[in-house]
């Protein structure tokens, strides 16, 4: 019985979430508007399925079924769908109830009984969980405290579904029918389980993105040049190991190769007989709608979108870049930009570049993800730059630059980076922080198992950069720093700092502690390096200075003190090239090899303590100590002046080997 006037569609209910296989699926309050769709849905369910909602045959629904599954007036009748493409996939209900188990008269009691039924084709993806969070989130709005379900025993998934949860429960059994009753006040098992299924399911989608079996790259141009030619050529390039296809509306219909590349062309995705998992799309913005319509009547898994001309090109834009969203969502895909630079994934399984970048970094242990491309170009450059990738310590396990991030965004990074093997620190750089709150909990629970380096840029303006049309905060940049040093995240103030951050974190062993042995051929770098560390609240020792014309051997001697010592937990030093003429003496014309060799030869012999060097126009001691071969260590590029010493970072991991 409806004992309280209707209430207007609720429009805050709705959501879109990730589920366990990465897909997607908005989750909508049901309206009467649903009929048609409600009908289909339970067309499409198995006899099984029907007989465990109804525990008795039950092929078809009747019309006043309809009518009373589609009529609801969001208080003591709730009715939510799952949607994938507008057509229901899952739904759920409640009725409030009295303490007999009959319909409620008294808007006091705060006891409904729930119920769900799930498609057939989607059972298995954490549908019912993901509803089961929401139901029960509108069901304490509502005044409802208390769920009952009554289920088959035979129907041992959805008793997972409702005993995993992690509320608390009462479960009985009587006349052939499991009845749970629990309580919907959450509690710390229930928290731990909605986070940890919204973990799992956030990096899964992040994983297939990054590693897809094909790719279709939309709007290959026939000549060379242009942005989807360029994104082909890069993947191709990569050594990309799974299938590709260029696709052009306008390609002729006799053109079934696309040269001097030699793949595979079409003219729609309809002409691709196998499964597509990612679409690279480079078309003009008023093309976009058609094709994303393709790719999800395809059954693609996520698009990248290069193409401009979203929020970033005013109001008309944002409102393009939503409708865009909506789309996406629609399909169950996931979408990296609009206005993206591209994605990169380095493992030998898949060599991925998916991006604009033309040379595929080398293979190694960073994450990076930026919004701004102009800045993944700089963070990728300055990383080659610094040394080999491959084994050295230049290289990067992913990269995402998500341009407008619509969708995807650095969240959903830390998601996946947090338990990936193949990532041993993370590096952000974030021109605004969409959802503080949860920012702050996936950067502390990331950062407690491996090292996150956040640059916040824009830092002082207080505004989102053009094309951030989402959900943004603002909130000072004092706050930001408070909130970034309790989650464990080392910030810094630009992109080279990113990288030697990176560097020194993904090949040097945490310190055990703040005390710094600093030493050198030079007193006015080894000051500078001092007053850093006191400045970072580090305790430094008093500087070691050589003589200016200290030999490779009197820095291995020194250094090998300095590590034996008990009162040390990490090392910095300060080299300037100096032209002498003792035999032995450092050479001032770039020679650093014999430093850099005799530097390694002491740090191998203790190699439990960090060492950084910062050094003045002494390129090749930079390049010999970051090249493979021998366990490098990360140094800092030629520069004015030593950078500050970053703080110590909140876990120390005794098994990553010590590199000088």
């Amino acid at each position: 019985m409806q004992t309280q006037p209707d209430h207007a569609y609720p429009t805050h209910w709705e959501a879109d979430v990730v589920l366990r296989d990465g897909g997607t699926a908005r989750i909508r309050p049901i309206t009467p508007d649903d009929a048609e769709r409600l009908v289909s849905f339970y067309e499409q369910v198995s006899d099984e399925s029907k007989y465990y909602r109804f525990f008795a045959p039950y092929p078809r629904l009747s019309d006043r079924d309809v009518h009373r599954f589609t009529h609801h007036d969001y208080v003591d009748r709730v009715g939510l769908a799952a949607t994938v493409g507008g057509e229901f996939i899952a739904t759920v209900r409640y009725d409030r109830i009295d303490d007999h188990g009959l319909p409620a008269k008294n808007p006091e009691d705060d006891q409904a009984e729930v119920a769900f039924l799930v498609q057939d084709a989607h059972q298995g993806r954490g549908v019912a969980s993901a509803l089961l969070e929401h139901i029960a989130a509108v069901a304490r709005e509502r005044g409802i405290r208390r769920f009952a379900a009554e289920v088959l025993p035979a129907n041992t998934k959805m008793i997972k579904v409702f005993t995993d949860a992690g509320y608390t429960q009462k479960r009985t059994f009587e006349d052939g029918v499991v009845r749970l009753e629990f309580d919907l006040e959450p509690t710390e098992q229930s928290v731990a389980v909605m986070r940890g299924r919204e973990q799992r399911a956030e990096a899964r989608s992040v994983q297939r993105l990054l590693a897809p079996g094909s790719v279709a790259v939309i709007g290959t141009g026939r000549a060379p040049g242009g942005v989807g030619r360029s994104a082909l050529r890069n993947l191709l390039d990569s050594g990309f190991t799974g299938r590709v296809h260029a696709v052009n509306h306008a390609f002729p219909e006799d053109m079934d190769r696309l040269g001097p590349e030699d793949v595979p062309a079409v003219r729609s995705l309809r002409e691709i007989a196998d499964p597509v998992d990612l679409a690279v799309i480079a078309v003009p913005a008023a093309r976009v709608p058609d094709v994303v319509r393709d790719c999800g009547e395809h059954g693609v898994q996520g698009v990248l979108i290069l193409s401009s001309g979203y929020a970033e090109a005013g109001p008309e834009g944002r409102e393009r870049q939503r409708a865009l969203l909506r789309q996406v969502r629609s399909y169950g895909m996931r979408l990296i930009g609009p206005n993206a630079f591209g994605m990169i994934n380095t493992a030998p399984a898949v060599r991925l570049n998916a991006s604009l970048a033309p040379r595929m970094p080398g293979a190694g242990r960073i994450g990076l993800f930026t919004q701004s491309g102009a800045i993944g170009i700089a963070l990728l450059s300055g990383l080659h730059a610094r040394g080999p990738g491959d084994g050295g310590i230049a290289g990067i396990s992913a990269f995402v630059s998500a341009g407008n991030r619509a969708d995807v965004s650095g969240n959903d990074l830390l998601q996946y980076w947090y338990d990936d093997p193949d990532t041993d620190v993370v590096i952000l750089y974030l021109e605004s922080i969409g959802n503080p709150r949860k920012f702050a909990r996936l950067a502390r629970r990331t950062a407690a198992v491996k090292p996150v380096v956040v640059a916040k840029g824009a830092r002082h303006s207080g505004t989102a950069p053009l094309g951030h049309a989402v959900p943004t905060v603002r909130i000072p940049d004092s706050t930001v720093a408070a909130l970034m040093r309790q989650a464990g995240v080392i910030r810094v103030d630009t992109v080279t700092e990113l990288i030697d951050a990176g560097l020194l974190l993904a090949s040097q062993p945490l310190p055990a502690g703040p005390r710094i042995a600093i030493l050198g051929n030079s007193e006015s770098l080894a000051l500078l390096a001092y007053d850093a560390c006191l400045t970072e609240g580090l305790r430094p020792l008093r500087p070691h200075v050589l003589a200016p014309g200290a030999t490779p051997d009197d820095f291995r001697d020194a250094l090998a003190e300095s590590l034996a010592g008990e009162g040390c937990d990490a090392v910095v030093v300060t080299a300037i090239p100096w032209v002498g003429e003792g035999e032995g003496a450092v050479p001032g014309a770039g020679e650093g090899k014999a430093l850099a060799t005799a530097l390694r030869s002491a740090v191998m012999a203790d190699p439990a303590k960090p060492v950084t060097v910062v050094h003045l126009a002494m390129d090749d001691l930079a390049k010999t100590l970051a090249a493979p071969g021998e366990p490098p260590r990360p140094t800092a590029p030629p520069r004015d002046e030593a950078p500050a010493p970053h703080t110590t970072p909140p876990q120390a991991r005794p098994d990553t080997p010590a590199l000088a």
